[in-house]
């Protein structure tokens, strides 16, 4: 079933288009409340899953456990670079990882295999600030 296309959705498209990196839904909807948009948590919830369903968003799970979004910029499936420190998130293909999936999957009898794979580090910036003794603690996105 499609999602009407609210202002409320079109405002969480915005929100999410401006946040940097991947973000939490109630991270979104404090910053939707503090612009006095008079839109619930409930609605943020349900436009962000209609987006990722449509692939105008990607979703993924914080090692916490949180769904974290963030507004796509490439359609189709692919994988992601994602700074632990300043949430900067690249995205990659990863043709190894996608014949690796499947291969794997066949030797074990699996059709129809599908996979996610993101991976969490430090950017360049961020290396170069924990080298300098600037980045104290390397956080998760989200936190």
């Amino acid at each position: 079933m499609a999602q009407r296309n609210t202002w409320q959705r079109e405002r969480v498209r915005e929100a999410l288009a401006d946040a940097r990196g991947f973000v939490s839904a109630q991270t979104l909807h404090a910053g939707l409340r503090d612009d006095n948009t008079g839109i619930g948590l409930a609605t943020v919830y349900r436009a962000l899953a209609g987006l990722a369903a449509s692939g105008d968003a990607d979703s993924l799970q914080s090692p916490e456990g949180e769904a974290l979004y963030r507004a796509c910029s490439t359609q189709g499936h692919h994988h992601h670079l994602i700074c632990r420190s300043c949430g900067l998130t690249v995205e990659i293909e990863a043709k190894d990882v996608e014949h690796w999936a499947h291969r794997t999957a066949a030797q074990h009898g699996f059709t129809d295999a599908a996979h996610v794979v993101d991976i969490f580090g430090l950017c360049a910036a961020c290396t170069a600030k924990r080298e300098a003794g600037e980045l104290r603690q390397a956080q998760e996105p989200g936190e």
